[in-house]
């Protein structure tokens, strides 16, 4: 039996060797019985430590793969029993007389999300030099060390008591604790217990909102340009949406204000033109909801990034009425693949939304939730977001001032902070089509189409994010940029 190794994997090659083995285990390759190639033998075929070889055979004799025979070495255990190849498909009797015929599924389908205009980006995008890609993190900026740390500290035999369990429908109470004492009130945000609910990012906290209180009758006031999955997520629950157009102090009260059953806002900062909702705007919008007995949600984006303006507070910290649902994420200012969110809303609704997120998902993974409370209660969390901040500040000024060098006029800076531009290319230009030349010379850019609703004339607006790029690369990167706009 062959087996490979990948010297230049991020898997280490102990794992792949464990995983090798064990796929030609169940695949059939290796029947009961079989004897493997003795560990000297097959680490002098991988060039790899005996060592590692041993330590391998040993776990796997550990784990019933494998048993260690006298002066034989180790063979397959002949109680291991291969799964059905893959390749392998059961006879099915379907009666005599018919035939086999493939299922229509698209005539079954009530909702085609696959036909909605997305956010799109190249999934190797990590592999390219100069990636302005937007909501993904630098992963030499996190504190690995703490983390693990932390999630040592929750895979505790104490620890593990407490969250193992199937909680039903109940969140981490460590969890809640730091949200509602550390992070809630630095966005002028003070809530009981009652009124937060964890959810698998800020994504599913809105996918729950809607789903809860969405339908075709309802119409949803929002921002143009604005975030595309909240979007298609009201869109999807047959909601209306009325656009709000984004000028310099952010969303405009609409006209029409009277028919929006709900507002969805960035205030903060705005996603995607970067805009920070004004003091005189936020009043707007508060009197229009209570005069016409509307709900605003509010999505506090990127709220932890800023490092250019004094603190803005959250339009919840405001809120006298219970008016404002408040979604919250941990996943952007963690890291992405952490999708760890939170909603704070009136009780009463929080209550509903925890028995619909039961049939949904029960509860976000008791143990992320344990390691996210740790980070953020031994102070982590702050050092980190302390960091980013330091990071992202010279990463902006070093946008800015190459934006303003060779893509002079085409972008806005942000007043707030944040981790993107958002620039206006020329007149009749494609974003799209400049994307595909982009990613030809390793640059990867955002086309702005899918943040409009109504997208007519809109194909010449991009996003541009640092968070994932060094400083190094980004002058370089904008000069070839321009290059490829004939700037």
């Amino acid at each position: 039996m062959f087996f490979s190794v990948d010297r230049h994997s991020n898997i280490s090659i102990q794992e792949q060797l464990r995983t090798k083995i064990v796929a030609a285990v169940l695949d059939g390759q290796l029947l009961p019985g079989a004897l493997l190639p003795s560990t000297r033998a097959l680490a002098k075929i991988l060039s790899i430590s005996r060592t590692t070889v041993v330590s391998v055979y040993e776990k796997l004799a550990e784990d019933g793969f494998l048993v260690a025979k006298d002066r034989s070495g180790f063979c397959v255990n002949p109680d291991a029993k291969p799964l059905r190849g893959a390749s392998e498909k059961p006879d099915v009797d379907i009666g005599e007389g018919r035939t086999k015929s493939p299922i229509n599924w698209s005539a079954r389908y009530k909702l085609r999300p696959s036909e909605q205009r997305n956010i799109r980006k190249p999934k190797d995008w990590q592999t390219y030099k100069y990636p302005f890609v937007f909501g993904q993190s630098d992963p030499t900026l996190f504190p690995l060390a703490a983390w693990r740390e932390c999630s040592r500290q929750a895979m505790s035999e104490l620890a593990m008591r407490e969250w193992s369990a199937d909680a039903i429908a109940e969140d981490e109470p460590h969890l809640v604790q730091e949200i509602k004492s550390k992070l809630l009130p630095r966005r002028g945000i003070y809530a009981d217990d009652s009124e937060i609910l964890i959810t698998s990012g800020a994504q599913n906290a809105l996918f729950l909102v809607a789903s809860l209180l969405m339908d075709k009758n309802t119409v949803v006031g929002m921002e143009e340009p604005g975030y595309p999955d909240a979007r298609n997520i009201f869109e999807i629950q047959g909601a209306e949406i009325y656009p709000m157009q984004i000028d310099v102090e952010g969303a405009e009260l609409p006209d029409i204000s009277s028919k929006c059953d709900y507002f969805f806002l960035t205030p903060s900062h705005q996603s995607s033109t970067t805009v920070t909702l004004s003091s005189s705007r936020r009043k707007e919008f508060l009197c229009a909801a209570a005069l016409r007995d509307s709900v605003i949600i509010e999505d506090d984006f990127e709220s932890e990034t800023n490092y250019l303006g004094a603190p803005v507070p959250a339009m919840k910290s405001e809120d006298k009425e219970g008016r404002i649902i408040y979604v919250g994420s941990l996943s952007k200012s963690m890291f992405p693949g952490l999708r760890l969110g939170y909603i704070v809303a009136n009780s009463n609704f929080i209550e509903e939304l925890r028995s619909f997120r039961r049939l949904v998902l029960r509860h976000a993974p008791s143990n992320n939730q344990r390691t996210a409370s740790l980070f953020i209660g031994q102070g982590f969390h702050d050092t980190y977001i302390r960091k980013l901040n330091r990071i992202y500040l010279d990463r902006w000024q070093t946008m800015r001032d190459n934006l303003d060098r060779y893509l002079p006029g085409m972008s806005i800076s942000p007043t707030f902070g944040g981790t993107s531009f958002w620039l206006e290319g020329p007149e009749g230009s494609d974003s799209e089509k400049i994307a595909a030349d982009a990613l030809k010379q390793g640059i990867v850019i955002e086309p702005g189409l899918p943040h409009f609703k109504n997208s007519e004339n809109k194909k010449h607006f991009f996003r541009l994010g640092f968070s994932s790029i060094s400083k190094e690369r980004i002058p370089e990167g904008l000069r070839l940029l321009s290059l490829i706009l004939g700037k």
